[in-house]
């Protein structure tokens, strides 16, 4: 892709699409430029990626083809004011906040825009990204196109109504906190019952990972996949048995509930 892409924002998301982005040969280093709050981060990005970096936001907009907005939600009002006479009228702007909604972020520009609303997660680091997309009506179909490129480079990626984005934050944007929750929470049983620390990492994150691949893979309901794991009277089923007596389901519900409820909370600010 011969597009100068501009990062506003260098934090972890930020950092785990760079690094996408460069793992998967879409963009060279030499494309990519980044802002960032402290001369820290800043050395960090140039350290760890080879990429520009810069500490004037404008800047960055001025000479950008697609500009990645990955700034914390409460500093959007800032960020917008110092780069909304800066952009392009064939700018690609992609937003990656949490409770930004388009409306209000072309409100905050106070002119007409071509705006993705985007929402990755940290997995897109290692190329297993889960991505939801939605554009504004000024994006044509070659460009949301050319966006959705970028986003598979490092993993999978759909297209939804804006009206799913909170949901899609708490199945896919949050949700590799919870993973990692029930890997360390296994790791610690299998450490409680003799393995060492490190091998139990790795025994319960690739299982998670293997799990992961059978659903997708397979297009089998995950119900059945379950079912085809536990044997009549066996060791699997009782472990189920006990997940369900100590509500696993409703508790990953109620705290993935709780996440989109937090985002639509946040939008309404």
């Amino acid at each position: 892709m011969n597009k100068t892409i501009g990062f506003i924002g260098g934090g972890n998301m930020a950092s785990a699409m760079i690094g996408g982005i460069l793992n998967s040969g879409l963009a060279g280093k030499e494309l990519i430029t980044a802002t960032a709050k402290t001369e820290k981060t800043l050395a960090s990005l140039r350290e760890r990626f080879g990429i520009n970096t810069e500490n004037d936001n404008a800047f960055v907009a001025e000479k950008s083809d697609i500009l990645f907005l990955a700034v914390k939600p409460y500093l959007f009002g800032e960020i917008i004011s110092q780069i909304k006479n800066h952009i392009h009228p064939e700018t690609l702007i992609i937003s990656i906040a949490a409770g930004q909604s388009i409306a209000d972020i072309t409100s905050a520009f106070g002119k007409e825009i071509k705006l993705v609303r985007a929402m990755p997660n940290t997995p897109a680091f290692v190329g297993e990204a889960m991505s939801a997309l939605c554009a504004n009506e000024n994006i044509s179909e070659t460009e949301l196109t050319r966006v959705i490129s970028i986003f598979e480079s490092f993993g999978k990626c759909e297209v939804v109504p804006e009206s799913m984005m909170d949901t899609v934050i708490g199945v896919s944007g949050s949700s590799p906190a919870y993973a990692y929750l029930f890997i360390e929470a296994m790791a610690d049983a299998a450490v409680a019952d003799g393995m060492p620390r490190a091998q139990a990492y790795k025994f319960a994150a690739q299982s998670v990972l293997g799990a992961a691949k059978m659903v997708l893979e397979t297009g089998k309901h995950p119900g059945i996949l379950k079912d085809e794991v536990c044997s009549p009277g066996g060791t699997t089923i009782e472990a189920v048995a006990m997940l369900e007596q100590e509500g696993l389901r409703n508790a990953v519900i109620a705290a993935q509930r709780a996440c989109v409820q937090k985002s639509r909370d946040m939008s309404k600010k």
